[in-house]
């Protein structure tokens, strides 16, 4: 029987005209058989071509693979790109044929077809966040949420609580530095830090059952928080022996220029002589909360200019009615200050308010806008870039400080607020003085 090249036969022979010789292969042995004349030669060469180029073509292909029909025809829905009708015929395929497609979640086929776009960004700042994280950020910008009143860190795998001031958590006994074991019962090993929001967080009223280990205490302890509203508190101050202000801006919520408003009216009405305005850690908010902030210290100009991808410049210029426009001052930042402080910062320096001690700050210097979508998730995405009056770049470089006062290890003290308060001594010819150690340690809290 002859066969193609490109078949896999259990037994191959060629023949020749009038007798079979030459090579031939079947289930036993190899044998010869000597050919005449070369015109044999010259088809035999032809035919191990072919049957090598068959074999290769065999070995490229799984067995197991059947050709399917061509793409699928399924219309493109009404104001969807071309450039995306590949993606709309994957899904069509994976909804209608895959194996297994009872068990397909077009919600998560949706969810994984939007990370993979932004994946392709190759931008940090860019991101999904499914509907109830996108819920929590919300929130923590609206400058008060339902829950337990706790900061959560991730360190080491390790979920740590810091409760706020006066908050449910700290009033039902959580503590500084207590590890979250369990939440509800659920083991918390293994999950993220909004992993852990999204559990502790809750409607006023109802509780969440803690286990957590308490610093220096070996067995682990259970505790039951009442949720109840918490308003978050980005401004704090205190004021040295020597009429120095020290504010602390925590975050640029919806409500933090209010509240920043406040403080320094407060402070002025005891005749401070200058102030320390500590941005360190602060990881940003609302572009618009910085401009008006911004505007307590600047009497005119510009806040900060956007560029964006079309390359539209969108001006932000200072408010009228400052009320520190004259008052002197210095800036603490450090390598996590970031963005809407680095706006505030640059702007102060660049107009000659105010010198940066501190660290180089962390240098994003994106404009991003958060949307909610129709599944009630948001995107994140980077929209324009920012830059300062003078127009220094701020992503991916940040700000450098005027005086550089890294935060040495071992718990001692607070060095750059101290160098702060001797920059702004010098300016203002004042004497030195003790910071109150009690106030300090509530202020940076609060």
């Amino acid at each position: 029987m002859t066969l193609c090249a490109w078949q896999r036969p259990s037994t191959l022979r060629t023949p020749v005209a009038g007798k079979e010789r030459g090579w031939c292969l079947n289930r036993k042995k190899w044998s010869y058989e000597p050919p005449k004349g070369p015109i044999f030669w010259l088809f035999a060469v032809l035919i191990l071509t072919s049957m090598m180029v068959g074999c290769r073509l065999l070995d490229t292909v799984p067995s197991t693979v059947r050709p399917g029909p061509t793409p699928s025809s399924a219309p493109l829905p009404e104001g969807v790109p071309a450039d995306l009708k590949a993606v709309w015929e994957a899904y069509s395929v994976l909804s209608s044929e895959y194996v297994d497609r009872g068990g397909v979640d077009p919600s998560r086929l949706a969810e994984g077809a939007i990370r993979g776009m932004l994946q392709t960004l190759g931008d940090p700042y860019s991101q999904y966040l499914p509907p109830d994280h996108y819920r929590m950020e919300l929130q923590d910008f609206q400058g008060s949420f339902s829950g337990i009143g706790s900061e959560l860190y991730q360190r080491d795998g390790r979920l740590i609580l810091v409760p706020l001031p006066n908050s449910p958590a700290e009033r039902a006994g959580v503590r500084p530095g207590d590890v979250v074991l369990t939440v509800d019962g659920a083991d918390a090993a293994g999950w993220t830090a909004l992993d852990a929001v999204g559990r502790i967080r809750g409607p006023k009223g109802t509780s969440v059952s803690l286990r957590v280990q308490h610093l220096g205490v070996a067995e682990p302890t259970e505790i039951t928080v009442v949720r109840d509203t918490v308003q978050l508190e980005s401004v704090s101050y205190y004021i040295t022996d020597d009429s120095f202000a020290y504010i602390r801006l925590a975050a640029f919520y919806d409500n933090s220029d209010e509240a920043l408003r406040k403080a320094l009216q407060e402070v002025q009405n005891q005749s401070v002589r200058g102030i320390v305005l500590d941005l360190r850690d602060n990881p940003g908010g609302f572009l618009a909360t910085a401009v008006s902030v911004a505007s307590e210290f600047l009497s005119n100009g510009l806040v900060v200019y956007e560029v964006d991808g079309g390359g539209h410049r969108t001006d932000w210029p200072v408010r009228a009615g400052g009320v520190a426009l004259d008052v002197p001052m210095v800036v603490l930042v450090n390598g996590r200050s970031a963005s809407a402080s680095e706006v505030l910062a640059g702007a102060l320096r660049d107009h000659g308010r105010a010198k940066l001690v501190g660290t180089t700050t962390l240098g994003k210097g994106t404009v991003n806008l958060l949307k909610g979508l129709s599944n009630g998730g948001g995107l994140y995405y980077s929209y324009a870039r920012w830059h300062t009056p003078n127009g220094t770049v701020l992503e991916g470089q940040g700000l450098s400080p005027d005086v550089e006062v890294p935060q040495p290890g071992g718990g001692i003290g607070d060095v750059p607020l101290e160098r702060a308060l001797e920059v702004l001594r010098q300016q203002t010819n004042a004497p030195a003085a003790l910071l109150p150690q009690d106030s300090h340690r509530s202020a940076l809290i609060k």
